[in-house]
């Protein structure tokens, strides 16, 4: 572990090799699993605001599940998420060609109709933040099925920290990230 201002950053960041292989996932995070995509209270508000130029940019089964049930909830265990379509798919995913999983906010960021990329969690994956009263845990979050893409980060020599720069310094800001990379680079073999 590392501890960098007041942050503690699992070494696997460093040291473990990714990058998402969405040719032989399809983008299954997106699909997969028991819950919504994490949101702060802030992306909570963000998403209301926005939800009107994001819409168009869904599939329709994701708009009904929106409006059914907000769009966001939260959790039994008091946790803020993206609603799921029929308790399987993120509400806010797309498919493009191929059936690959792609996410309509991201879409309505790329089109130029919102200013807000996508949640930090999505855009942070395979990254996972937990924040404590004293200190956020920054840990590296491993799933079978982002196998495909250890292997590609593997073949390419991409570290997990590299991958989701952008997302950690949107987290994090250039000087905290600037402070990984420097420790990264000291202890290269």
């Amino acid at each position: 572990m590392i501890q960098l201002g007041k942050t503690i950053v699992s070494t696997d960041l460093i040291e473990k090799e990714f990058v998402c292989n969405l040719g032989a996932c399809k983008g299954e995070c997106c699909i997969a699993g028991e819950a919504g995509a994490p949101l702060s209270k802030e992306e909570t508000e963000i998403l209301e605001a926005i939800y009107p130029k994001v819409a168009p940019h869904l599939r329709e089964e994701g708009k009904a599940a929106i409006e059914a049930q907000g769009t966001w909830i939260e959790s039994a265990a008091g946790d803020l998420e993206t609603p799921l379509v029929n308790g399987a798919e993120c509400a806010y995913v797309t498919f493009k060609e191929g059936g690959i999983a792609s996410c309509g906010i991201e879409d309505a960021y790329n089109a130029g109709d919102v200013d807000f990329k996508k949640p930090i969690s999505c855009h942070l994956y395979p990254v996972r933040v937990t924040d404590y009263s004293e200190f956020a845990a920054v840990n590296y979050h491993r799933w079978p099925i982002c196998d495909t893409a250890c292997t590609l980060g593997e073949q390419l020599k991409v570290p997990v920290y590299q991958f989701v720069k952008e997302a950690l310094v949107r987290k994090f800001g250039q000087d905290w990230f600037d402070g990984l990379d420097a420790i990264a680079r000291k202890n290269q073999p």
